[in-house]
């Protein structure tokens, strides 16, 4: 499994997201509530929209256009009107600095 670096903890505030780009794919870097930080596919499932620009809640990021809501650590959808999940990538923190798996690891296509 090969890792990206994409940036460095401290850019990423607590209860905030990033979009980066990770081997052509729009990936939301998320420092969530506890503390840890997460990486699944920036685009909703339902609408096709950038998901780092939702809002974090817990382990959870909401869609802003309509509201779905995707669990962090699975990538699957806990709000209505998305069904389908999204794909999560697994991070490891070295040193400060974040890195993205370039394959994810729930089975979901990017």
């Amino acid at each position: 499994m090969s890792f990206e670096l994409v940036g460095a903890v401290a850019d990423v505030a607590k209860g905030s997201a990033i979009s980066v780009e990770i081997s052509g794919v729009d990936v939301a870097v998320v420092h969530a509530d506890d503390d840890n930080i997460y990486a699944v596919r920036d685009e909703c499932s339902h609408a096709s929209v950038a998901l780092s620009e939702g809002e974090v809640d817990g382990c959870t990021l909401e869609c802003w256009l309509h509201g779905s809501r995707f669990d962090l650590r699975t990538g699957a959808p806990t709000g209505l009107p998305a069904t389908e999940p999204v794909a999560v990538f697994p991070v490891e923190i070295r040193d400060g600095d974040i890195y993205v798996s370039t394959e994810p690891s729930n089975g979901v296509m990017p």
